[in-house]
């Protein structure tokens, strides 16, 4: 009882709970098939935990393989395989033995056998057995009849009767008679050799094996106290891997700000910087251009009044010039050249286009834009551009502010957390592993020391076992001599012309030994039929009951049968174990976990004794930490994103007057010429007609005119004209932005208003929902570091392969080294008792040939007679004088 004390409580230490993470890893199959795939697809994008690495549990490598492969004696064992399925050809019997148990294990009763069920059960015994059973009686009646076959053929013989009469009868086919009878000696002989040498091959075999047994229990012994000494060592990984977690976790709460704040941030966002962008968008420009817009806008009111002003004094500079070439042409057309004919013409056309010599455009009586641009001036003193990155400040500063409002939250977590790490440490030192463990190993050598001494014991009734079977084997030895002597000394001494009563000494000598074979056979064959019988029963019943069942596990199932061992406890593992026999854990599937080298805790079900990972979990995520979480809490409602000086700034830029401007005065005098005629066309006409007078006085000056005019236009018409072309894109820009600067403006303070009220009264519902997203990844941390431990404790700490080797081990020792040998064994002695029959027949028979006979057959030759009417008479041997 000592160890499986031990074993419990090594087993307590590894203990957690399994059924606690599948129902959670249900539940969150449940919850992930209830959500949409989109949503899905779209929070693991956006919000997915880091998957934490935390390594590998320390492994062990076991020493035992335990694989037996027989090599070529495995020829031996599939005939031997094959020969009692041929005997034995049923399934095995699972029901049958589990009610031959039921039934009995309170002991037998005379007086039950007689029931019903109890004969039942013996006849399907009876049946299954029927083919052990058959050669059983077989066997049992060659063991009772060879010794009285063997004395009345002795007793027969002695009277001279079945052949024991010296003298042979004189046959035609005598020849051939000897040598059929010699050939089916040697065939039987030969088959009794093979016979004793796989008798003999077994026997070696199992001394052999059972030397191997050695290395099998040391290894399995060592496998032992590896998984002894590492399991703490894994444990001990295990736990500390906590710290892993807690780690993440506490670097997450460190940047709870960029974390948790930047979420909030960049789901505001969608919504705000839309917002803030309208705040400043105008003429189409984005937010960041605003204030290039009032630049221009300015810039425009600037050009309005420098064109305007130079439009105004230069219109009246240009009418002094234009009148004073007016007259000077007038006076030059009043010269007397001009009153002869022709000439009078062309400078009567000239005098009458004198009029076109005027100002067309009038700028004089246009509004000055001083006040406009005065109003501009001064809403441009503010600074709209950092009033609108201060809003844009407040609204980014938000991982700030999550930051410095979750300051006592994050404390309080780390404290936890601490705590919590201290306490799972503290529960895996409160058992004494290590003495326990320790005694565990001390117990494991011992109890190696204890088998170790037994080997010099082993070896020895191994050593006797050896010899009885090589005695065994002699007997067989002893009798094949015989008859290979006497086929040797037989044949060799064998002479065609000597007759019966003639015969050589050497001839005599092979017939004597076939017949001393002839008497050991019967002598020997009952003993080794009883050696065969008692190890056929034995062996070939254990290999179609135990070894057979075993390899393919159905022994298993025969074990594992529910109230097999009392009525009221259902499995006796687990009472064994734990004192729980309703505990739902089987040899079998204790066998099948091990065997793929899952760990202690999976393979004995701890999870339904011992709940680690549920302490585990209920320590990293407890109630308190979940409160704390739960309590997060973000207020955004300090955020302005546009101040009240912004806000005046952009109504006062749209009062600024540009409403008020007379733009359709300005264009109506823009888009009037300088002049009323175009100067160059005119002056162009003017030269041209003064070609087409006379040379002489009047016509040079009419040139000079013509030149003075292109003066005048290149002077003054066309720095007019530029400032005109400035005057009419200003005043188009300005007339654009007054029509749509008021609906803008109030567009974006309306929209500037409408953003502060979400981040003021709607962000609640966001920041709740991305308060939960990173509790939840918190939360996902302990959840992988507890499915991490739990299937760690399943399938790597405290692997319990030995568990499997040691029964599989067990298994190869007993069923391959041993019953295969003892199956193999039989088989071969058996095939020699089988033939030693028709070895004893041929040699009987073979003797007669070469023994030499006391009388045989003479005939009188009379020559009235033919062969066919002769008759033989015994004659004794002619006297040798040197008999």
């Amino acid at each position: 009882m000592l160890w499986k004390t031990r074993l419990a409580l090594l087993l307590f230490y590894c203990g957690g709970s399994c059924s606690w993470a599948r129902e959670d890893r249900q539940q969150q199959q449940k919850n992930s098939a209830s959500t949409g795939a989109p949503a899905r697809a779209d929070t693991h994008r956006a919000h997915a935990a880091e998957v934490l690495d935390f390594g590998y549990v320390p492994s062990v490598v076991y020493e035992t393989h335990a694989y037996y492969e027989p090599g070529p004696i495995g020829l031996l064992f599939h005939m031997v395989h094959a020969l009692l399925y041929a005997v034995q050809p049923n399934p095995f019997p699972k029901d049958l033995i589990v009610k031959l148990l039921q039934q009995n294990m309170g002991g037998i009763k005379p007086e039950e056998l007689q029931k019903p069920e109890n004969v039942v059960l013996t006849l399907q015994a009876i049946y299954y057995e029927i083919g052990f059973i058959v050669l059983a009686v077989l066997g049992f009646l060659f063991l009772i009849l060879m010794p009285l076959v063997g004395f009345f053929f002795c007793m027969c013989r002695c009277c001279e009767n079945c052949g024991g009469e010296m003298h042979q009868r004189h046959r035609k086919n005598a020849d051939c008679q000897r040598g059929f009878y010699t050939a089916s000696l040697i065939a039987s002989s030969i088959f009794i050799t093979a016979g004793v040498l796989v008798a003999y091959t077994a026997n070696h075999n199992i001394t052999t094996q059972i030397k191997s047994t050695r290395r099998l229990v040391s290894t399995n012994i060592r496998d032992l106290k590896s998984f002894a000494n590492y399991t703490p060592a894994q444990i001990d990984y295990l736990t500390a891997q906590y710290t892993t977690a807690k780690n993440k976790v506490l670097s997450d709460l460190d940047n709870i700000g960029p974390l948790l704040g930047g979420r909030i941030h960049n789901q505001l966002e969608k919504e705000v910087v839309p917002a803030l962008d309208n705040a400043l968008r105008m003429t189409g420009v984005k937010v960041e251009s605003a204030i290039k817009a009032m630049r221009e806008t300015k810039e425009a009111l600037e050009n309005v009044s420098t064109s305007l002003e130079t439009l105004q004094d230069g219109t009246g500079k240009l009418q002094r010039s234009l009148q004073a070439e007016r007259s000077s042409l007038s006076n030059t057309l009043n010269d007397p050249a001009c009153s002869n004919g022709d000439v009078a013409h062309t400078c009567s056309t000239i005098r009458g286009t004198l009029s076109q010599l005027a100002i067309s455009a009038n700028f004089n009586g246009l509004p000055d834009v001083s006040p406009q641009l005065a109003n501009l001036e001064t809403v441009m003193k503010t600074d709209l551009s950092y009033i609108v990155q201060k809003g844009y400040s407040a609204f980014n500063d938000t991982p700030l502010m999550v930051r410095e409002q979750t300051k006592g939250v994050v404390s309080r977590v780390k404290a936890l957390l601490d705590k919590s790490g201290a306490e799972i440490i503290g529960f895996t030192k409160m058992f004494p592993v290590e003495p326990a463990l320790e005694n565990f190993t001390k117990f494991l050598s011992d109890g190696q020391k204890n088998i170790e001494a037994y080997y010099p014991q082993i070896d020895q009734l191994d050593f006797y076992r050896w010899i009885g079977c090589v005695v065994v084997c002699c007997m067989v030895v002893l009798i094949l001599a015989f008859n290979i002597l006497g086929l040797m000394c037989g044949s060799c001494g064998y002479d065609k012309n000597a007759t019966p009563t003639t015969r050589g000494c050497m001839s005599n000598t092979g017939g004597n030994l076939l017949m001393a074979g002839v008497g050991f056979s019967f002598i020997f064959s009952w003993v080794l039929m009883g050696i065969v019988v008692t190890s056929f029963v034995a062996g070939g019943n254990t290999e179609k009951l135990v070894c057979e069942p075993l390899a393919n596990r159905q022994l298993f199932k025969v074990i594992d049968t529910p109230f097999l061992v009392h009525p009221a406890k259902k499995n006796f593992l687990p009472g064994l174990l734990f004192q729980d026999p309703n505990l739902d854990l089987t040899l079998g599937s204790l066998y099948r976990d091990c065997y793929e080298n899952n760990g202690i805790y999976a393979a004995l079900k701890l999870e339904n004794k011992f709940n680690f990972v549920k302490f585990i979990n209920a320590t990293a995520y407890n109630p308190e930490l979940a409160s704390i979480l739960e309590r997060v809490n973000v207020d955004l409602q300090g955020v302005t994103l546009l101040e009240q000086e912004g806000k005046d700034n952009l109504i006062n830029f749209a009062n600024t007057g540009l409403g008020e401007i007379n733009y359709p005065g300005y264009l109506t005098e823009v888009n009037k010429g300088v002049t009323v005629v175009d100067l160059l066309s005119f002056a162009n006409e003017l030269e041209a007609q003064a070609d087409n007078l006379p040379r002489g006085a009047l016509g040079n000056a009419l040139k000079g005119h013509a030149s003075s005019i292109r003066q005048i236009h290149k002077e003054q018409v066309l720095p007019m004209e530029q400032a005109m072309s400035s005057l009419s894109q200003s005043i188009t820009l300005l007339q654009t932005t007054s029509r749509e600067l008021p609906t803008k403006v109030t567009n974006v303070l309306s929209a500037i208003d409408a953003a502060e009220y979400l981040i003021a009264n709607n962000a609640s519902q966001v920041v709740k929902q991305e308060t939960g997203k990173y509790v939840r990844n918190l939360v996902s941390y302990f959840r992988q570091y507890t499915n991490w431990a739990q299937n760690s404790l399943m399938l790597e700490v405290a692997q319990c392969k030995p568990i499997s080797n040691i029964i599989d081990s067990l298994e190869i020792i007993g069923c391959s080294f041993i019953i295969d040998s003892v199956n193999t064994f039989w088989f071969g002695l058996g095939g020699c008792c089988l033939f030693l029959i028709p070895s004893i027949i041929m040699s009987v028979k073979l003797a007669k040939f070469y023994r030499r006979m006391d009388t045989e057959d003479v005939f009188d030759d009379y020559p009235s007679y033919d062969t066919m009417t002769r008759y033989p008479r015994a004659s004794a041997p002619p006297r040798q004088p040197d008999w």
